[in-house]
């Protein structure tokens, strides 16, 4: 019946329209990211519009709650609320007064009617559908013919109900037996037969446009190019292109993403798995009316660029081996049709990958200014030298200090197992004669005390293992850790020697009480 009639000529146009009943779920934000990408490979114009017409579900907060995480992940759009733009007002409720007159029309063209059923008279209508042994009833082609509706009911006695006031809605009047055809990006051609679909509501009682229509609507008057969208939408294309079709417009391309899916890939990845998985599922916090908190990646120290490239292949790759992207060559690369019709599962361990990515490729001058700036009270010269130390370690920007905590003071708890694997009857003897070394040293960087250490388990037929160990248990307590020539330099000659002669006595005692 229908194909996209969008000339690839036409300027690239996209939008994310979220609905603000609730925070922004990270198949959302994957969802604008690759509107973002699209609209930058292609020298387009990306847009936020808020879907608000379901004000029975509006949250307040959920918009500014959008707008925020967006900003976080870098993905603003360049026309929305709050930004401006030619095709205001972006808030659809904001152009509630718009909608009306289109629905009227489709009426007055018989591609639409008024119904004036309750919701009551519905009910009953599927209870005894149900009682009739058809558990799916649906307001169509077939059921609406004894129905409380303009197609049923004489002109004068729908004018008089409507002069009355009497509450009713505007229905598409879906046609019989035909097949609506379009080509979606991702999936290709789509048929689906208006028999197996239903008189969708257009137009409520409360005067706002549901959904179906008020989408259409503003997608042809914000001169949206292409339709970019979750899975989960995919049934309501049909009636989306029925509509493009009863006005006489050219539909945008359809491409539906694929769904994001549990770890196990049991299932649709669901805002009410957040936390209960173990992971976050949201791009920032969200605290309810209630006080019940929902964790983001933001406040779990998650980078944006991190956060946004692990999205970013959630259904997508680029075809090549490469794996760490910016946003920016992210946007050069992206490609619709590199993108998968299968669902992604969800890797919380490969979304940490990314992050450890991130920080270890940034610079430890930007490491320790960002630490300076969430409150870490540490000379910045000092911070830069354990952010070199510490950066390969750790996975988010805090570990760097809490994990190398031994770094800015001097231990307090010593690694039991070290303790009870490798310090011997003659190890406090031996960490003894080590000091000596250590304090005739003239000068004290990395190499000379790794040379010094060399020298020192050849004089003792020691290997590295017998020794190394015992250096780092006095020095930071722990079992593993960064090079230990860098740290004892780091720590100075003074520091070293006091740690080491304070550790023997430490560990000696508690290899007396194991």
């Amino acid at each position: 019946m229908h194909k996209n009639s969008a000339m690839s000529e036409k300027p690239v146009r996209v939008r994310f329209a979220p609905s603000p009943t609730g925070p922004l779920h990270m198949g959302g934000v994957r969802t604008a990211l690759y509107n973002y990408l699209f609209a930058k490979k292609n020298n387009g114009t990306f847009l936020i519009r808020i879907e608000d017409t379901d004000q029975t579900r509006f949250v307040p907060g959920a918009q500014d709650y959008i707008m925020d995480a967006l900003a976080w992940c870098g993905i603003m759009p360049t026309e929305g609320p709050g930004i401006g733009g030619e095709y205001g007002p972006y808030v659809q409720s904001e152009r509630k007064e718009m909608y009306r007159p289109y629905a009227e029309q489709l009426v007055k063209e018989d591609k639409a009617y008024y119904a004036f059923d309750t919701a009551e008279e519905l009910d009953q209508m599927r209870e005894r559908a149900k009682e009739m042994g058809m558990p799916n009833w649906q307001y169509n082609h077939i059921t609406r013919t004894s129905l409380k509706n303009s197609l049923t009911l004489p002109q004068d006695q729908v004018d008089e109900l409507i002069s009355a006031g009497a509450p009713y809605v505007i229905r598409m009047k879906m046609p019989r037996n035909q097949d609506i055809r379009f080509e979606d990006i991702i999936r290709g051609w789509v048929v689906v037969n208006t028999n197996n679909l239903d008189d969708k509501v257009l137009f409520k009682s409360d005067g706002m446009p549901t959904y179906h229509l008020a989408n259409i609507v503003d997608d042809h008057l914000m001169k949206i190019s292409h339709v970019i969208r979750g899975e989960e939408w995919l049934p309501s294309a049909p009636l989306h292109v029925m509509l493009y079709d009863a006005f006489g417009w050219d539909s945008p391309q359809f491409a539906h993403l694929p769904l994001l899916l549990r770890p196990d890939g049991n299932g649709k990845l669901s805002k009410r798995d957040g936390d209960r998985l173990g992971f976050p599922v949201f791009p920032t916090d969200w605290t309810t009316s209630e006080g019940e908190l929902y964790s983001g990646y933001r406040e779990k120290g998650y980078f944006p660029g991190a956060f946004i490239n692990m999205l970013a292949f959630l259904g997508w790759n680029p075809g090549t081996p490469q794996e760490i992207f910016s946003l920016e060559e992210l946007a050069e690369c992206f490609t619709l049709d590199r993108v998968s019709k299968a669902g992604a599962k969800f890797d919380p361990d490969k979304t940490k990958w990314f992050q450890q990515q991130y920080l270890r490729s940034a610079s430890n001058e930007a490491l320790a200014d960002l630490l300076i700036q969430n409150g870490t009270d540490v000379e910045r010269s000092k911070l830069i030298t354990v952010c070199h130390l510490m950066k390969e370690r750790a996975t988010f920007l805090n570990d760097i200090v809490t994990e190398g905590k031994y770094l800015l003071e001097k231990p307090t708890n010593f690694d039991e197992h070290t303790i009870s694997k490798k310090w011997k009857d003659d190890s406090s003897a031996l960490m003894g004669e080590w000091v000596e070394i250590l304090s005739s040293l003239s000068v004290f960087d990395h190499t000379t005390i790794e040379a010094a250490f060399k020298s020192f388990i050849e004089s003792k037929s020691l290997g590295i293992g017998a020794v190394l160990p015992l250096f780092r248990l006095l020095l930071t307590g722990t079992g593993m850790g960064p090079s230990m020539f860098e740290i004892a330099a780091f720590l100075g000659k003074e520091e070293c020697l006091i740690r080491i002669n304070q550790g023997i006595t430490i560990v000696d005692s508690l290899k007396a009480q194991a």
